[in-house]
């Protein structure tokens, strides 16, 4: 059994490799330039060392089409496993799930006559999942879904307890600049981030800080300056960790190097927390695609936990 992934999804290098998770990439073009968003770090290191700046909310991105899908899994994937799981941001915010679901329609169809003539035999399965979240918020289900596959589950079994994992999972999120959020929001037709709300909020250095859940997103609270924000939500996710997780993992995906990340007010008390309570704390590049939707700079933030109103 194997594991297929959008590039979107905010999870580490090293992980992705030890578990042989399959990503399927995003095409981002950025004016006269194309950026191949398949996490991997020389592409994201080369769009940060651009400097794109305000240009990149003007950025065309093109998500795995149904043929490439299709591609992917009938040349590649159903030679090398017999069963993929493929996780991907939610279908409310991006149409790769739905892509995906419709590729696996011609998948399955298909894959005898591939396995044939790979010399292999024996029944292939496909199984689409929808994590119901965006960037950071996506690790706890691909991280559930990995132990699952070690431990040998079945795939009814993965599939019910990953499925509930998405919809106890959290994603958060806190942007640098909101001139850029609207910019980038009104070329989607996307109307969340109006010009007052954006004008005022950078006059005041007011930044919100947005929860994505069950596919769902919004504000849930604001704070006054980028650095007391993440302090606020390194804060909150402490706060999680010593509650309890459903799944023992942590994510922070941040728009830039990560080490301006560990020098972020509050994120050395998460990384106490974590360690003191057993819960790995994962730090991730945020993907390319996520840098041209919110800006660089930006921290998103994922947990799986019981139901509860966020607090700030």
């Amino acid at each position: 059994m194997g594991l297929a992934i959008d590039a979107s999804c905010d999870i580490p290098q090293g992980f992705l490799e030890a578990n042989r998770v399959t990503v399927m990439p995003i095409t981002v073009r950025v004016d006269s330039e194309t950026f191949l968003d398949d996490r991997g770090t020389e592409e994201v290191r080369r769009f940060i060392d651009r400097k794109l700046g305000d240009r990149g909310h003007s950025a065309e991105t093109e998500p795995c089409s149904v043929e490439e899908v299709q591609k992917l899994f009938l040349e590649k994937l159903v030679l090398e496993q017999d069963c993929v799981f493929c996780l991907t941001v939610t279908a409310t915010r991006s149409p790769i799930n739905d892509h995906v679901n419709k590729a696996s329609f011609a998948v399955l169809k298909h894959y005898r006559e591939a396995r044939e003539k790979g010399g292999l035999s024996g029944q292939f399965l496909m199984r689409v999942i929808d994590t119901r979240n965006l960037f950071a918020g996506t690790a706890p289900a691909i991280v559930e879904a990995a132990r699952l596959v070690k431990a040998g589950e079945t795939p009814p079994a993965i599939r019910e307890r990953v499925t509930y994992i998405a919809n106890h999972s959290y994603g958060y999120m806190l942007p640098r600049d909101l001139y850029y959020l609207r910019a980038r929001a009104k070329k989607k037709g996307d109307r969340s981030v109006g010009l007052f709300s954006a004008v005022l909020g950078s006059a005041l250095d007011i930044k919100p800080l947005l929860r994505c859940f069950r596919g769902e997103t919004g504000p849930v609270g604001k704070v006054r300056g980028f650095e007391h924000g993440a302090e606020t939500l390194f804060g909150y996710a402490v706060q999680r960790v010593r509650a309890g997780l459903l799944v023992p993992v942590m994510c922070v995906s941040y728009g830039g190097d990560l080490a301006e990340l560990q020098r972020l007010p509050g994120y050395a008390g998460l990384r106490a927390a974590c360690a003191e309570h057993g819960v790995e704390l994962m730090e991730a590049p945020m993907s390319i695609t996520g840098m041209v939707n919110v800006g660089e700079g930006a921290i998103t933030l994922g947990f799986a936990a019981e139901e509860h109103e966020a607090e700030f």
